[in-house]
């Protein structure tokens, strides 16, 4: 059970890295000047669940982290 559990922790904090730097920036930069920050407003559905997928596999992460520190998994 102790494998399983380091196993899930390991690949959740590797998913973990990659959903936060799919993660747009969310200052528009230079693109906030114009109008061009306009241009990809349909990316707001996609970015939506990105977040709770990220938020998802944290919570995961978490509870890995509880699991194993405290030492209820053994």
């Amino acid at each position: 059970m102790l494998t399983l559990v380091w196993a899930i922790q390991v690949i959740s904090s590797l998913l973990l890295i990659v959903l936060i730097l799919m993660h747009s920036p969310k200052g528009d930069g230079i693109a906030g000047i114009g109008s061009a920050a306009q241009i990809f407003s349909s990316q707001k559905s996609a970015e939506k669940g990105l977040n709770k997928l990220t938020g998802i596999v944290a919570l995961v992460f978490i509870i890995c982290v509880f699991l194993l520190g405290f030492g209820i998994v053994k």
